[in-house]
């Protein structure tokens, strides 16, 4: 991560205020480098600092030094994440902005590697929210502390961010990763989850299925879920339905299910549904779900946050083909 040799004076800052350069791909010192996509966003900001990226750390001239900000003491932890430092960077010509990146340790107190996914809230002066950013650190050995940083960019107008937390930890074990795209799993397909959709406590969400690698891969029925909570313990007393019927109308998986074929390249796909409402008894949130694609097929943990409210059910579609895709890799030998 960069380093802030001097302070930012209090007038200065508060002119920092930004108007949004752009989505950054990943932070410094964290198995990428944010400042890299920021520069082909906003050249003329680099370009004034004369800042050289490289793949783990930039540097930059005292033309546009970032500034280290404090942390309470002691350090915001939560779920086995610690925040370690707090930074802002400061605008240049053109595109001019204030980022803030936090970096942050995570340790893997389990038995397996593991990758996670952190989410850091970024909080102003006057105490509101400023923000949200998450950080994916992969493959975190058993016993072993993982490094990552997420950053966030204010807009015009916006209070200065004066303070970060962690919001939010989730965890997948490696061996059960879920992917939507890179190398091919040794099964042979790859199968995770979308961003869903909400409306008046109705939730959606698809599960997909890419048939990744050389040979034909056969599906017939439904796909089987074992439901887990923030630590990975089994959330039983949850009915799962065969079809979302019982949920609501016109929102797919409601189609009889049929044997499937998949050749290299294609894919298959089907939903969740769910209600949230919340009436007598304890709310059940499972933000994990094991899935097995068909019997014999190895699990795959997916995170679809499951806020089930206390309606006690969660509506499972039959797989049906995805005519619309077409997998770059197709052929690949995992």
């Amino acid at each position: 991560m960069p380093r802030f040799p001097r302070a930012v004076p209090p007038v200065l800052a508060g002119l920092l205020l930004l108007t949004a350069c752009g989505s950054h791909d990943g932070p410094p010192g964290a198995g990428g480098d944010g400042r890299v996509r920021a520069q082909a966003l906003c050249p003329s900001d680099y370009t004034q600092y004369g800042a050289t990226p490289s793949p783990r750390r930039p540097t930059a001239t005292a033309s546009g030094t970032p500034t280290s900000l404090p942390l309470p003491s002691p350090a915001p932890e939560e779920n086995g994440v610690r925040i370690t430092k707090l930074y802002a960077w400061g605008p240049g010509s053109g595109c001019a902005g204030v980022e803030y990146s936090a970096e942050f340790e995570v340790a893997n107190t389990t038995d397996a590697a593991a990758t996670y996914t952190v989410t850091l809230a970024f909080s102003s002066s006057s105490g509101g929210a400023a923000g949200t950013a998450d950080h994916v650190v992969e493959a975190v050995g058993p016993g072993r502390t993982g490094k990552g940083a997420a950053m966030h960019t204010t807009q015009l107008g916006d209070a200065e961010v004066t303070g970060v937390k962690v919001l939010k930890v989730r965890s997948v074990p490696v061996a059960e990763a879920s992917s939507a795209s890179g190398p091919c799993p040794k099964s042979g397909v790859r199968l995770y989850t979308d961003e869903g959709n909400a409306a008046m406590g109705l939730r959606v969400v698809g599960l997909h299925l890419v048939n990744c690698g050389a040979r034909p891969y056969e599906l017939d029925g439904y796909p089987r879920l074992e439901l887990q909570d923030e630590e990975h313990a089994r959330v039983d007393g949850v009915e799962i339905l065969r079809g979302t019927q019982g949920i609501g109308s016109g929102i797919g998986g409601q189609d009889a299910p049929q044997p499937l074929t998949l050749q290299p390249g294609e894919a298959a796909a089907t939903t969740l549904a769910w209600r949230n409402t919340t009436q007598a008894g304890t709310p059940v949130n499972a933000p994990y779900a094991r899935v097995w694609a068909k019997p014999g097929a190895g699990p795959v943990t997916v995170v679809p946050e499951l806020d089930l409210g206390t309606t006690g059910r969660l509506g499972v579609g039959p797989w049906r083909r995805d005519e619309s895709y077409r997998d770059p890799g197709a052929g690949a030998r995992p």
